[in-house]
């Protein structure tokens, strides 16, 4: 559905509230098939007529795995259903351009959907200040004030596996936390530590680790952690990679994962059901964040200043099989 096609005129010509018009172009499931239908076909009536207001760039500057690719498919999937065309620019190459000044003069290109933008909030701010429409996804830095944002809720989610590390007793606690200068890595870090405050135990500097979130690098901290003098009983891993590298650090110590060491993740990637044990993990409600970002995006088109700029989608704890009761 393009720009000048607005909610409320498809809701009009077919007799269905507005409420029911979005959640047929937000893909959900409580709505009947004949309604359903009669929305689509609406919407792809007006697709015909309007003058395209061009296509929206979607910017991922990362290899598109399980994470990246489950948003970005989710954005393709849904931009499909509101008739707007994607140009996808994706692969780690394009973090050394210079895209976001260009953006708003690609001809072809008139919105545009930024995933964990490595851009400072500078060049995010300037960007608005042009008037060039765009939502972002997992913001890396804080966004500025007017920038519409959708994210998962990092604190929370990171509060809730802490918190059952430390009701199944573990009080020596490694962190292999993301980069430092990422946003999702603060929160989560705050997330972690007030689970453990409420315990009354924080976890000692020399038992966290700032990396890449990768599983070479959870392999290598989680073999630094592990090898200290006294170790700790659980590592808590900023993402499902890392707790991957983290169970493979232990198994080449011969640890036994959860008997001798906890380890939980975080994502709910595919990876993390294909482990040995299994991981406990925080799920991040992936496709939701790229359907939202459209939906965002859609509002900022039709001119409405979205009403909550920076919205956080809830997370949920999945207890597997790679924590348990820390050891005596």
């Amino acid at each position: 559905m393009e720009r000048r096609t607005r909610v409320r005129d498809i809701a009009a010509e077919t007799g269905v509230s507005i409420a029911t018009v979005s959640r047929v172009l937000n893909d959900h499931v409580n709505v009947s098939a004949r309604t359903r239908e009669l929305v689509l076909q609406a919407v792809e009536r007006h697709r015909r007529d309007d003058t395209p207001p061009g296509a929206v760039h979607v910017r991922c500057p990362y290899l598109l795995t399980d994470y990246f690719g489950l948003i970005v498919s989710s954005i393709a999937e849904t931009l499909r259903l509101h008739g707007m065309r994607m140009v996808l620019d994706a692969g780690e190459a394009s973090q050394r351009d210079d895209a976001l000044s260009t953006l708003p003069d690609q001809p072809g290109i008139g919105s545009a959907i930024l995933i964990l933008p490595p851009e400072e909030g500078a060049q995010l701010l300037a960007l608005s200040r042009t008037g060039f429409p765009f939502v972002v996804v997992d913001p890396r830095t804080p966004p500025p004030p007017d920038v519409a944002a959708v994210s998962a809720a990092h604190f929370a989610g990171a509060r809730a596996v802490a918190t059952h590390l430390v009701e199944l007793g573990h009080r020596r606690v490694g962190v292999i936390a993301g980069p430092e200068e990422w946003l999702a890595s603060d929160a989560r870090a705050a997330g972690h530590h007030a689970a453990f405050a409420a315990a009354g135990v924080l976890p000692a500097r020399q038992r966290i680790r700032h990396v890449e979130p990768t599983t070479d690098a959870g392999l290598r901290a989680g073999g630094e952690l592990l090898d200290a003098a006294d170790p700790p009983t659980a590592l808590v891993c900023f993402n499902d990679k890392l707790a991957v590298g983290a169970l493979r650090a232990a198994r080449a110590r011969g640890l036994r994962v959860p008997e001798d060491v906890s380890i939980t993740g975080f994502d709910d990637i595919d990876l993390s059901r294909a482990t040995t044990p299994a991981l406990t993990t925080v799920r991040q409600p992936l496709a939701e964040m790229g359907r939202i970002a459209v939906t965002q995006l859609m509002r900022v088109l039709d001119g409405h200043r979205p009403e909550a700029l920076h919205l956080e989608l809830s997370t949920t704890l999945v207890v597997r099989d790679s924590t348990g009761p820390a050891r005596t």
